[in-house]
């Protein structure tokens, strides 16, 4: 039986959810899931469909989500449902929510400069199953994301502020309950998944969490 998986897409328009969600899904379902896509945050509410998942893949910048809705994610994650997502989609959801935050690991704080010329993302754990053939990328004309880091989650990834002297961890994972969690800070538009090792990095850390 295929794994199941569900990508929560909608929030603020500005970081293309639907476009995003049109690149991971097809991905996913080349990785042997069944891939459902909402619209809708009343879906984790739903504890038939969520018990029955392998990974939940949001992709929803700001907002606000209510009780119950979070409650039925935190609870679905907890029991081993897998977490997956990118950037403003996974991290700058809900910006009341502490819960979501611990679950999540981080919380979007800024983006100095906007938009920056050129960043590299350097793989700081080459041995973990997520980075296997992953090296080194660079990332062109889009955010580096200043986070609030939960200093217990594993960093496979960071970039360097050279205008502040900062290492930033960029890529992680944690535990939450039974649950596996996996971040990668970049994402801001569909243009950052246009190379190679940027788009199986996520792929890698989405497959990953799944259970």
């Amino acid at each position: 039986m295929a794994k199941k998986a569900l990508i929560v897409q909608g929030g603020w328009d500005g970081h293309h959810p639907k476009q995003c969600a049109d690149i991971f899904a097809p991905l996913l379902q080349q990785k042997g899931f069944d891939v459902e896509v909402a619209d809708t945050l009343a879906v984790y509410t739903d504890k038939a469909k969520m018990s029955a998942l392998s990974l939940v893949v949001p992709i929803w910048t700001m907002g606000q989500i209510k009780p119950e809705e979070e409650k039925g994610l935190l609870e679905a994650v907890d029991s081993g449902v897998g977490i997956a997502g990118f950037h403003g989609g996974m991290v700058d959801s809900f910006r009341g929510n502490l819960g979501y935050q611990w679950m999540t690991g981080g919380q979007f704080v800024g983006h100095p400069g906007n938009n920056w010329p050129e960043y590299m993302v350097r793989i700081t754990d080459r041995d973990h199953a997520i980075t296997q053939g992953i090296t080194d990328f660079k990332l062109t004309n889009t955010e580096r994301y200043w986070m609030m880091v939960d200093p217990s989650v594993k960093v496979l990834g960071s970039i360097y502020f050279d205008d502040f002297g900062v290492t930033m961890p960029f890529v992680w994972t944690k535990k939450w309950g039974k649950g596996k969690v996996f971040f990668a800070a970049y994402g801001h538009s569909p243009n950052d998944f246009s190379g190679d090792h940027a788009k199986q990095l996520v792929v890698n850390g989405m497959v990953w969490a799944a259970r």
